[in-house]
């Protein structure tokens, strides 16, 4: 991340009659009208019993019936799925509050992170603070910071391998949870303290590096030494299966995140020059940097945990995304309305392929 002091960054008021202005109040009075909560109904609550058993009934399974090698590597893999869903659907709406009115359970609930490889503190840093309120502003926006892997932004340095990056870019995208859970989590905990974006205390501090350590060997212990000791199959074959399991939940959760925000039709932003302010307010600039897909597939959306209406989760992230295919139409005809764009993609193909276009284009040193 550049060295670019955060509180320099500033977005104008939004005016009185405002696409902001707007917006807020028509949503809100949709909930008011329709007698509703912002936070998780009934049907969310067991979508997150659904998660979280794609993710843990297929390990008890094989805890208590200890199978053969194929169906050790199977039910791993099926696992891997639970764990892009969990994060998707389960810790992603809590981490940001979206779950429950209490801070409380939503701490709680989110805490399902430390389950799938991840760490709470790192996570709300690099996405809720950091891409969430920079969204695709080079320098800012820890999202696009891939460490020279990937060219994701036109003002990131071009190197010469970025050319063949639509062709390894999705290897790379599977290795994601594997970095999460050997590396990234130390690196941005020192990174981030350094930068003055985490500000935790010494005792702070010192209490995060417990939790992170102890958490990590919770999570290795629990799902990676525990079959290697009960299961009747040779080490090796626990082992890779894991890597399968991180390679199926980094490829989905990569794809899905990078679907908003690096596709082709997207605006892209350089930190400000001479500290002057943002050109737009903080909901316009969301919505112009951000982009839905495959609004109308109830599947995609149940699976990805209502990441398909991006365009709303970053206007409205205290929102539970149980709700964003309703105010999604009302995003798109106020956007209308203003004069303002409301990027999406039909189906999921066409923004995987808005993706590996943006991709190739970045890769080009025409674009350097």
């Amino acid at each position: 991340m550049n060295n670019y002091p955060l509180s320099k960054v500033r977005f104008p008021r939004a005016e009185a009659n405002s696409f902001s202005k707007t917006l807020r109040q028509r949503v809100n009075q949709y909930f008011k009208e329709n007698h509703l909560s912002y936070k998780a109904n009934a049907l969310m609550k067991l979508k997150t019993v659904n998660m979280l058993a794609i993710y843990f009934v297929p390990f008890i399974l094989m805890l208590i019936f200890d199978p053969s090698a194929w169906l050790v590597l199977l039910l791993f893999a099926v696992m891997g799925f639970g764990m892009a869903a969990v994060g998707m659907s389960v810790m992603h709406d809590a981490a940001h509050g979206a779950y429950h009115k209490s801070p409380r359970i939503n701490d709680l609930i989110a805490s399902s992170i430390y389950l799938i490889s991840g760490n709470l503190t790192t996570w709300r840093l690099q996405h809720n603070v950091l891409h969430h309120t920079y969204t695709n502003i080079e320098g800012l926006d820890d999202d696009l910071d891939t460490r020279g892997l990937l060219r994701l932004h036109p003002d990131q340095v071009h190197k010469k391998i970025h050319r063949f990056q639509v062709w390894y870019a999705p290897l790379l995208y599977s290795l994601l949870t594997l970095n999460w859970v050997v590396m990234k989590d130390f690196s941005q905990l020192i990174r981030y303290q350094n930068e003055g974006v985490a500000k935790l205390s010494a005792k702070d501090l010192r209490a995060e590096w417990i939790k992170l350590v102890a958490t990590k060997l919770l999570y290795f212990g629990l799902f990676l030494v525990l079959p290697i000791a009960l299961l009747s199959v040779s080490w090796w074959v626990p082992v890779l299966a894991f890597v399968i399991m991180h390679a199926i939940a980094g490829f989905i959760l990569s794809f899905v995140f990078q679907l908003a925000h690096v596709v082709d039709h997207v605006q892209t932003h350089s930190l400000p020059a001479d500290e002057s302010p943002m050109q737009d307010a903080f909901l316009e600039h969301q919505l112009q940097t951000t982009s839905d897909f495959a609004r109308r597939s109830k599947i995609i959306g149940w699976f990805v945990g209502g990441l398909n209406f991006q365009v709303e989760h970053h206007l409205f992230p205290h929102i539970c995304h149980i709700h964003y295919p309703a105010i999604s139409e009302i995003v798109r005809k106020t956007a209308e309305e203003f004069g303002l764009p409301y990027y999406e993609h039909k189906t999921l193909w066409q923004a995987v392929k808005a993706h590996l276009r943006s991709l190739k284009i970045y890769g080009q040193p025409s674009m350097a």
